[in-house]
């Protein structure tokens, strides 16, 4: 390996031999663009909603793709002026990025109303287009210098890489530091750090100051133009619920903290009641229903968790009339285990109701630490102190997965506070605590005779996430009781509230179904489902029916009214017999002749007739009739998302206004399709202003793209994929994706500087180590999930690190196959090709993240994995096509 000069010596004006103060250079600049993405992704996290920021990976690869375009139809032009493009470009990231973002704040979209009104698609390119041109800049940059360093270019791509990694690392630990208000201060920062160690290996003084100039009055401007000129710091949606807490007229925030964890908040108002499934009998079953009950907890601006406040012996009624008292209905002094803390009401009741003991788990140390503070400690009467109260400071899902404790109560009661009810905001986000596989390790973790207990928001009409919810609990109880789950499932919901599902391990006694019937009259809820349940089917087909019309019909064929029988229609003889009828054979325990109705809301016979289908056959039709997709939830598919049916995609396009609450899962898929356009674009533009080189005799051109298409698809596909992978055992989104970042550029970074020992022994080696990444990619794709389980139980420190090191060996292969290519690009003469094809490879990373979200929700996250592996086996063929040597003189380009 060759010595690299000192940095106290100044290079030449060239890049064939850079420097070490060259390399260090290149390493914070890439850094400074990785921060960047991460801190608009916080911006855009705390502004409007989280799956927005996934879009800035997509933006900053469209930079790089577009940059090549420019450079590859200029090439002769940046070969001569390469200095000062380089300069330019590299002074222009800091400003830009300052004034895209202050922009933005200007020209706020609503994400909500992003279908029904024209203005917000056009706000949202607005900050698409500012927010790109940052990013582009600092691509101009990169790229320029890739140019001029083609035969150094593995060392180069490793400076690149590891800066980039270990800037994600930076960025992590500054989220302790920074709110979302000034984390952009930490690219610009790195940005600075890098341009002036740029001008100084060139031993360019002037521009040492000037640089200095430029980045002070960036970090100032960033810091100080907001209040100067009326701008935001983050334009925050009215639509969130930290904006309505912030709107009330008392209302106050009474702690804040900031962390990787996000933006916790909590405010206090008069007006703020939040009341979790409450039964509407509470205002007639207590003298008075306890007032200024709830403070609220945001985390990113969204909620409210309700945090309930200390309540006085008179009033602790209250409990009675929540959703999460069903468990103890039936359960006197129960050991209890809450599956998530989050704002502590079902940790309440549980000890409200008689718990002897509650084990409590809660993986956000935020909150944790939030409950710890003087001031709600206050409010709560100091929760975590309670005696019979002990603390699990990770996934509780993961804890009764490995536990050998049983428990009589297990709760899981609206720990998504109103996600799933918040229109589109949570539209592709992992939740692995409703999965069949956590339902299968919470029904293992009861007593005999225990029940656990979920209850979630249900809001949507047409129902979804919980026929959703219904058919995971369903796959589990099948599972772990194949011969009595229809006797073990008691389930009840409140229309456009809530719904709660018991499971009672070894089944519901006739004394208990009464015992739980009688209490969910007082409560005046709605009986869904419980055993021996009278069931008429007759109305099943015309419901789901005028479901479907009511949404894709004509809005003249759809009457979804309250349901009754129709006379004139044949009777089904495959439709069970209700037990009113006098010919059916009644059960006398249940009284059901005295209960049952002729009319439901269609959401409440809907419910019934799918616990039906699930419990005793059918249900396989029933989820193929029904308009939206109701598949169960898996570890591998952990989305209350996707609900929209891909065949049924084309009929929304011209009746978008009733697809409100599914904005997010339509807009990956536009995202998908833009992302195509874009790419092609992008990679025919070169053919149109090159076209002499693109069509003369070079050999291996179409084989060269396709190979480089390959790895920028398989190596995002696996970057993105493994983030909601790794959501497992890190337990929040922000700390999985820059842990992972970090990991694969670091790791890749090493494996382009390794790959120099293979070079001239690639057309043997870099095939097999193609293979290899293929084989252990798909290995990871089958085996990941009970590995990052396992890791999930550790102290939160060994979490990290062994989650950075478990992404080690991929990364390392990973990174050897471009830093391999493009050197022999280099070797062979195609100068032409080797801006293309990095152009290529960032063109093809567009197109990968877009499509990462688009094949989780439809195929699972393995499936990412697997098409990654498909796409580097594919790169094999290709490789030979990447050595073959040209043919063709050089040719000078000739621009159009």
């Amino acid at each position: 390996m060759a010595a690299v000069a000192p940095i106290s010596r100044p290079s030449t004006a060239s890049l064939e031999a850079p420097g070490l103060a060259h390399y260090l250079a290149i390493g914070l600049i890439a850094g400074a663009i990785i921060a960047l993405q991460i801190s608009v992704m916080r911006v855009f996290a705390v502004g409007s909603w989280s799956h927005f920021g996934s879009l800035v990976v997509s933006l900053a690869m469209l930079g790089f793709s577009l940059s090549s375009v420019v450079i590859f139809a200029g090439k002769d032009w940046f070969d001569r002026h390469w200095q000062g493009a380089a300069t330019a470009a590299l002074v222009l990231v800091g400003p830009l990025a300052v004034a895209s973002n202050l922009a933005a704040q200007t020209v706020p979209f609503n994400a909500i109303f992003l279908v029904s009104d024209p203005e917000q698609k056009w706000r949202l390119l607005a900050n698409f287009l500012l927010y790109l041109l940052p990013f582009l800049a600092g691509a101009f940059f990169l790229g320029i210098v890739f140019l001029k360093s083609r035969t150094a270019f593995s060392r180069v791509y490793f400076a690149d890489l590891t800066g980039s990694g270990l800037a994600g690392l930076v960025v992590l630990v500054s989220m302790y530091l920074f709110s979302p208000e000034t984390i952009i201060v930490v690219p610009l920062l790195l940005w600075a750090a890098g341009s002036l160690l740029w001008f100084f290996a060139f031993g360019a003084w002037k521009r040492v100051v000037a640089g200095a100039v430029v980045a002070a009055l960036s970090i100032a401007g960033y810091l100080m133009l907001p209040g100067l000129l009326g701008i935001p710091d983050i334009a925050v949606s009215q639509y969130k619920g930290v904006a309505y807490a912030r709107n009330f007229p008392d209302g106050k925030r009474i702690y804040r903290s900031v962390s990787p964890f996000g933006d916790l908040q909590v405010y206090a108002s008069s007006y703020m009641h939040f009341a979790p499934g409450l039964s509407d009998n509470a205002a007639f079953g207590m003298p008075e229903v306890p007032a200024n009950t709830y403070v609220g907890m945001y985390r990113d601006g969204d909620g409210p968790e309700g945090i309930m406040r200390n309540l006085a012996p008179a009033e602790q009624a209250y409990f009675r009339y929540l959703p999460m008292h069903y468990p103890y209905v039936i359960k006197a002094k129960p050991r209890t285990f809450v599956v998530q803390f989050g704002g502590g009401i079902s940790t309440q009741a549980a000890l409200n109701a008689g718990s002897t003991s509650v084990t409590v788990a809660e993986s956000n140390p935020m909150t944790l630490r939030a409950f710890r503070d003087p001031l709600l400690k206050d409010v709560t009467g100091d929760i975590l102190a309670e005696p019979r109260l002990k603390v699990i400071d990770y996934d509780g899902r993961l804890f009764l997965a490995n536990t050998g404790e049983r428990y009589d109560v297990i709760d899981l009661s609206l720990a998504d506070s109103v996600g799933l009810s918040n229109p589109g905001g949570f539209a592709i986000s992992e939740k692995y605590a409703y999965t069949h596989e956590a339902m299968l390790s919470y029904m293992h973790a009861l007593a005999d005779g225990g029940v656990l207990s979920v209850t979630l928001w249900n809001k949507e009409e047409p129902p979804k996430s919980v026929l959703k919810l219904y058919s995971t609990i369903a796959e589990a109880a099948r599972m772990f009781d194949r011969q009595g789950a229809a006797n073990d499932i008691f389930a009840v919901s409140s229309y456009l509230s809530t719904t709660t599902v018991l499971f009672k391990r070894g089944g519901f006694s006739a004394d208990e179904i009464k015992t739980l019937r009688d209490y969910t009259k007082s409560m005046s809820w709605e009986e869904v489902h419980y055993p021996g349940m009278p069931y008429d089917g007759s109305t099943a087909q015309k419901i789901l029916d005028d479901y479907r019309a009511s949404i894709f019909g004509s809005g003249q064929d759809a009457t979804l009214t309250q349901p009754a029988a129709d006379a004139t229609a044949p009777a089904d003889p495959t439709a069970p017999k209700a037990a009113c009828d006098p010919t059916a054979p009644a059960d006398p325990t249940l009284d059901a002749c005295a209960d049952a109705g002729p009319d439901v809301l269609p959401a409440t016979a809907l419910q019934r007739m799918t616990w039906h289908a699930l419990l005793t056959g059918g249900w396989a039709k029933l989820a193929s009739d029904y308009v939206f997709d109701v598949r169960p939830l898996s570890n591998d598919q952990p989305y209350f998302a996707a609900y929209v049916k891909v065949a049924d995609l084309p009929l929304t396009l011209d009746r978008l206004d009733l697809f409100q609450d599914d904005w997010g899962y339509l807009l990956i898929w536009a995202t998908l399709g833009i992302a195509c356009i874009t790419a092609a674009s992008l990679v025919l533009l070169p053919v149109i202003f090159g076209w002499r080189i693109v069509f003369s005799r070079s050999r291996g051109k179409l084989g060269t793209i396709l190979y480089f298409a390959c790895l920028g698809l398989g190596y995002i596909m696996v970057e993105v994929g493994l983030i909601s992978r790794f959501t497992v055992a890190l337990a929040n989104p922000t700390v999985s994706a820059s842990v992972l970042i970090s990991s694969m550029l670091v790791f890749s970074g090493l494996g382009s500087l390794f790959a120099e020992r293979i070079f001239n022994r690639a057309r043997t080696l870099l095939p097999v180590l193609l293979l290899a990444i293929c084989l252990l990619l798909l290995a990871y794709g089958f085996y990941l999930s009970p590995v990052l389980d396992w890791i999930g139980a550790y102290p939160y420190a060994v979490r990290l690190l062994l989650c950075f090191l478990l992404v080690s060996p991929p990364a390392f292969l990973m990174g050897m196959p471009m830093a391999t290519a493009m050197t022999w690009l280099a070797r062979l003469g195609k100068e032409h090709l080797f801006v293309w094809a990095w152009g290529i490879n960032g063109c093809f990373s567009v197109i990968g993240s877009a499509a990462v979200p688009i094949v989780a929700t439809s195929f699972g996250l393995s499936a990412v994995l697997q098409w990654a592996a498909i796409a580097y086996l594919v790169a094999i063929p290709a490789f030979f096509a990447v050595l073959l040597p040209s043919k063709a003189p050089a040719i000078r380009l000739v621009t159009a």
